[in-house]
């Protein structure tokens, strides 16, 4: 029998634990990656860089994408490629959208063009829509936000939609807040665990805003759970709000520290137009667990625990 064949466009942190994964059922993964070094930090950190295959890709030229996709005959595709940063957007829009926009096109263009019975699952964040009362769902409208991440991804997002009416498996993937023991050090939690472990005092924004945080394992047993689906837009996230003054009251008091003397607030931090409540809708997490028995578990003070605990 034949393993199956699963294509992950870049090798950040969801390709990197999505492999794990996929490679513990058995199934073969090549990665691609703009440059191939040596160790591979992501792959090296799970102990899984021999047992995966990286290939070089330009996903702005469509031989490229057509050349990696004949050699491997991928059974699916999960573009986890793109810039990630509202912040480094600004600097480099021109990046923020070749890598989300273009790079998707060329892949459905491929798809398309050669009649390709692919899954192809592309990666979004919650910040394309605009809450509800505080929740996102698919049914919110799209935020107006100028940033060129939400504004690429926003297209991408769409794009998807239209290319379903050639008949194409396509989904997209909405994602909250995704935490990691190999999240960089200047993210919220990570930054508060440190702070925290190290009886350090550190420079915050504000702090009274909600949001939706989930664990990386968790969030990639539902993504291989949501792939046996066919063309469905799904948000996956807890689905369950914390405020940053809980997380810091909560990580500093893991090393039995009162919070209140380890932070002040700089608002450079702070981001214009902020939502007090951004969260993800629980109508996809309610259908994992009817249909797969899958439900999140890793959220709010167990997602902090797990963070301090992984430093």
């Amino acid at each position: 029998m034949n393993k199956k064949v699963n294509l992950i466009i870049g090798s950040g942190v969801m390709g990197a634990y999505l492999s794990t994964n996929l490679l513990n059922k058995k199934e073969k993964v090549i990665v691609t990656t703009r440059s191939i070094r040596k160790k591979m930090q992501n792959y090296d950190f799970l102990k899984i860089q021999k047992k995966v295959k990286f290939e070089k890709l330009d996903i702005k030229k469509k031989s490229s994408i057509q050349k990696i996709i004949n050699k491997h005959r991928p059974d699916k595709i999960f573009y986890f490629a793109g810039q990630s940063s509202l912040t480094k957007s600004l600097k480099s829009q021109n990046e923020t959208f070749q890598s989300h926009y273009i790079g998707t096109k060329n892949f459905l263009d491929v798809l398309k063009e050669k009649n390709l019975n692919i899954k192809f699952f592309k990666a979004n964040s919650g910040y394309i829509f605009s809450p509800n009362k505080g929740r996102i769902n698919l049914n919110c409208k799209f935020s107006s936000s100028k940033n060129p991440y939400i504004k690429a991804q926003k297209k991408t997002f769409k794009l998807l939609k239209k290319y379903r009416q050639f008949g194409l498996n396509l989904s997209n993937l909405v994602f909250m807040q995704v935490e990691s023991p190999l999240r960089y050090k200047d993210f919220f939690i990570k930054k508060v665990c440190i702070g925290a472990k190290n009886k350090k005092k550190i420079k915050v924004g504000n702090i009274n805003t909600y949001r939706d945080y989930s664990w990386i394992t968790e969030v990639v047993k539902a993504i291989i759970l949501s792939s046996k689906l066919s063309s469905k837009d799904f948000i996956i996230s807890a689905g369950r709000k914390i405020s940053g003054k809980e997380i810091l009251a909560f990580a500093y008091k893991l090393n039995k520290l009162d919070f209140k003397n380890y932070y002040s607030i700089n608002k450079k931090f702070y981001r214009k137009n902020e939502d007090k409540i951004l969260i993800g809708s629980i109508k996809n997490s309610s259908y994992l667990k009817k249909n797969f028995n899958f439900r999140f578990k890793i959220f709010g003070n167990s997602l902090i625990n797990k963070m301090y605990k992984s430093l």
